[in-house]
């Protein structure tokens, strides 16, 4: 009976060699002082197997899903490619409602989530909150897009950009009529 209990010991010390770096490592160390301390009620390497599993084990589908949807940003992205990541993580999460939308909100960008909250009427579904902060983003993308082209036009003709700029909204605020007819200009 001594001479399986001194196996057991061995081969739960062996399998815990093997357990480095980290916060497994510090798990580890724990451990072993309440084994040498005979404090711990591990007297073979399947108990020992099963406290690793416990701890460390692979954590359920839902609960992956969750900690996915608690760290995916949009960043750089766009608007689409964030929402289609969100639904898909968010499928197998369990969250619905109000949680849900939090998480979406917290993932966007700094620049959609300000003029999302600046609405008058907020969106009541996810879908809802999906569908405008795209249509955001999309706007947001198009005007960066066009402020770059008038800048470069602006450049190419030399003189005073931010003047010119001024210059050019101006006259797209006014309703240009020449004879009549509403003068057509390419931006």
């Amino acid at each position: 009976m001594k001479m399986t209990e001194e196996v057991e010991v061995t081969q739960v010390a062996w399998v815990l060699s093997y357990v480095q770096g980290g916060i497994a490592e510090a798990w580890k160390d724990n451990l072993l002082d309440k084994l040498a301390k005979g404090e711990s009620e591990m007297e073979s390497a399947e108990q020992l197997f099963a406290k690793i599993r416990n701890d460390f084990g692979e954590t359920s589908e839902e609960k992956r899903k969750i900690e996915q949807l608690r760290t995916i940003k949009q960043e750089r992205r766009t608007c689409d490619k964030y929402v289609q990541e969100f639904k898909k993580v968010a499928r197998g999460s369990g969250y619905e409602g109000r949680p849900l939308i939090k998480e979406f909100k917290r993932g966007l960008n700094g620049a959609i989530r300000r003029k999302l909250a600046k609405a008058e009427e907020l969106p009541t579904t996810i879908g809802e909150w999906q569908k405008r902060a795209v249509r955001l983003d999309r706007n947001q993308r198009q005007s960066r897009a066009k402020e770059r082209v008038l800048e470069r036009n602006m450049v190419c003709l030399g003189g005073n950009v931010a003047k010119r700029r001024r210059i050019i909204w101006r006259k797209r605020g006014t309703n240009n009529v020449e004879n009549g007819r509403r003068i057509q200009r390419r931006w």
